[in-house]
């Protein structure tokens, strides 16, 4: 059985045939071919482990049909190209536990590893962050993560993961030498428990709070990067909370108070010319929850912004 199956087919939207759009560019792949391509994407459409408004797992088609008729053209380092879609883990929809579906989605990413391909996953909830970013934990390489992101998500795992545990998980996982370096980049204020908090100061965890980020945002994402120290790897990952709820209405948890749109693709695109960027996910992309597509329109451009520096710089 596959790992991956497709479900998306991918055509640009503009009757202008000088528009090329992401449709246009972005090609089947599968993990024999997924190595032609500077970058492949793969859907996880799953929900189980939301702490709070399920929707998410509706999260990979709606970024696709979006991303899909957004132009290739970035002003400075021109046209994206060279994308493939592996399609959605198999069979994730049908897990009833959070454990298998961590399981799935682990299984999946590793055969991505193996092939030595830049993955963009497309979510989904939180939770398979942990499943993404853990088999990058190897004896031979140091792991840092850049988590954009209003909350910590360092929550203690109770009876079960959510989408509150996976920075807990690979914190205290045990394999290779463990995550070396974790900075949360948009933090609020009142969104975290003080316990928490501590948790990830005393494991030398960097915080960068959303207001760190209006007053400089490349001193906020320099803070970041810096904080990652001579790290081997770093995995990169978006939670669209981390946008204000005027721009993000249809995340699990929307407040007041989060970084612009304009903000977040700035850093996105400092933090994707690092060279030692692994892997990177947008979560939280519920579209049943979402006002005039807002969400994921800035879901898909954030993808865009990140895959036009990922591109040049490799």
């Amino acid at each position: 059985m596959s790992d991956f199956i497709h479900t998306f087919d991918w055509d640009g939207t503009s009757a202008d045939p000088n528009d090329e759009q992401f449709g246009d560019v972005v090609e089947p792949a599968t993990t024999d071919t997924a190595d032609e391509f500077d970058a492949v994407l793969v859907g996880e459409p799953y929900d189980g482990a939301v702490i709070g408004r399920k929707g998410a797992s509706g999260g990979p088609t709606a970024l696709r049909e979006q991303l899909s008729g957004i132009k290739t053209h970035h002003f400075d380092a021109g046209p994206v190209q060279s994308v493939g879609d592996l399609g959605d883990v198999a069979n994730l929809e049908d897990t009833e536990w959070v454990e298998e579906a961590q399981s799935l989605a682990h299984t999946a990413a590793s055969k991505i590893h193996e092939e030595s391909v830049f993955p963009v996953f497309l979510g989904g909830d939180n939770s398979l962050t942990y499943a993404n970013a853990v088999h990058l934990l190897t004896e031979d390489s140091s792991l840092g993560v850049i988590n954009f992101d209003a909350h910590l998500d360092v929550r203690e795992v109770r009876d079960s993961p959510t989408s509150g545990t996976p920075y807990r998980q690979l914190l205290d996982s045990d394999l290779g030498g463990g995550l070396a370096s974790y900075a949360c980049v948009g933090a609020r204020h009142f969104e975290t428990s003080t316990d928490y908090a501590q948790f990830v100061r005393e494991e030398g965890g960097e915080i960068v709070t959303a207001e760190e980020v209006g007053e400089d945002s490349v001193s906020a994402i320099d803070t970041a990067l810096e904080s990652m120290g001579d790290v081997d790897t770093v995995y990169v990952s978006v939670d669209l909370d981390v946008l204000d709820a005027a721009f993000a209405p249809g995340v699990s948890a929307p407040t007041p108070g989060g970084i612009t749109t304009r903000e977040l693709f700035r850093m996105l695109r400092l933090v994707a010319s690092d060279p030692r960027v692994a892997g990177f996910e947008i979560v939280e992309c519920a579209p049943s929850l979402d006002q005039n597509e807002l969400t994921v329109k800035a879901g898909a451009r954030a993808i865009a912004h990140f895959l036009s520096t990922l591109g040049g710089g490799r």
